[in-house]
């Protein structure tokens, strides 16, 4: 299937920081939810090591409403250790989403980066798109 995407969106797992979370355990918690399999295009670890979850071809299941022509992008983190949404992202964290989001604009000239909270009720991705 071929998609016309205009946007990213960015999210995070609102999991504690420093909490190594897995595709494999993102995965299993969309299954429960209900999906297929894992909503998001992307996922991003503490060590900056870059997951694919759903092929871009494949519509996501990240954000009602915007998943029909976005790549979601996910990383690890974004709550502190009592839950409270926070910047948790890593050094490799922030390196890894910049090279991702800058090989996704020249795939996809014209794209837009969005964080979750433009399009939900949310804090997701627990910072402001401008910081990126």
């Amino acid at each position: 299937m071929n998609r016309f995407i205009t946007k990213i969106i960015i999210h995070c797992t609102a999991t504690p920081e420093g909490r190594k979370t897995t595709l494999e355990e993102v995965t299993l918690w969309h299954k429960k939810r209900g999906f297929a399999t894992i909503g998001y295009h992307y996922l991003i670890h503490l060590n900056g090591e870059i997951s694919r979850g759903r092929p871009e071809n494949v519509i996501g299941a990240h954000c009602s409403g915007e998943n029909k022509n976005s790549i979601g992008v996910c990383y690890v983190g974004g709550v502190d250790k009592d839950f409270n949404s926070k910047d948790t992202r890593t050094k490799e964290q922030k390196h890894a989403l910049k090279i991702l989001i800058e090989n996704l604009e020249m795939k996809y000239p014209g794209i837009t980066v969005h964080g979750h909270y433009e399009f939900s009720n949310k804090a997701c991705p627990s910072f402001k798109i401008k910081d990126l």
